[in-house]
């Protein structure tokens, strides 16, 4: 991949997002860090980045940030669709908005933004584009179903968009991090439904204690999943895999 290339990652404001900015920025590659709020993103810019509002549920916000990269580079050459919705709960007490909501951000926003970047991919007969996916769009874990539903779903769409665009010289690549020490998951809880009592709430403290065991000394961090992104995006036309799986405890990724 030439220094040159420009990248743009979206959800940069913390976690996995903003190590991966600062990674391609170190680098060398001009990088485009973008979040729904820019006032988080003083840091990256401080280090380098270009900075962007982007929200990806936003279809004005969406073009434009692809409009701002594009005149300057021409094309955005990598993009790393980062920006991601969690939440959950059992599938009995998970209000269909949260459930919305989350295919807004982790699918639908993530597909327009594909959409919006490849006429300028397929001009420059290249480019690469990173979906962020994860272990659980492999195995749902309990009360994670609506979060592993939109991952299961860029199983099959990294799939299906990955033959179409490599006759143009497009790759596109799904990185699949199991646990990682992030803010994520704790923003994510915000979005679950509060409901005090009931059938699950035994079953609801034994998922938290087991999900608090995964976590615990064992988890990734934000600047190995961001080191497994670069490394996917710098494999290049030749490179042979299209999932890079990274799992706490591993010390290799497939296809690195």
């Amino acid at each position: 991949m030439e220094r040159s290339t420009a990248v743009l990652v979206t959800g940069c404001s913390s976690g996995i997002g903003r190590a991966t900015a600062l990674a391609f920025a170190r680098a060398g590659f001009p990088t485009w860090a973008s979040a729904r709020r820019p006032e988080t993103l003083a840091e990256l810019a401080a280090a380098g980045c270009r900075t962007l509002r982007l929200d990806v549920t936003d279809e004005e916000s969406r073009a434009a940030a692809v409009r701002a990269v594009v005149a300057e580079h021409g094309a955005v050459g990598v993009l790393v669709n980062n920006a991601g919705h969690g939440g959950g709960g059992p599938v009995e007490e998970v209000p269909l908005r949260l459930v919305r909501d989350m295919f807004e951000t982790n699918v639908f926003g993530l597909v327009r933004m594909c959409q919006l970047v490849l006429p300028g991919m397929r001009g420059q007969r290249g480019g690469t584009i990173v979906n962020l996916g994860s272990g659980a769009g492999l195995a749902t874990p309990p009360t994670g179903c609506p979060y592993a539903m939109t991952k299961y779903a860029l199983e099959s769409f990294s799939d299906a968009l990955r033959l179409e665009v490599a006759p143009f010289g497009v790759r596109v690549v799904l990185v699949e991090p199991g646990a990682v020490a992030t803010r994520f998951g704790a923003t994510s809880e915000r979005h679950n439904p509060q409901v005090e009592g009931g059938p699950y709430e035994t079953f609801k403290r034994n998922v938290e204690a087991m999900t608090a065991r995964a976590h615990r000394g064992n988890a990734l961090t934000a600047e190995d999943v961001a080191t497994v992104i670069t490394r996917a995006a710098a494999a290049g036309a030749r490179g042979p895999a299209t999932r890079w799986a990274r799992r706490p405890g591993s010390r290799r990724s497939p296809g690195s």
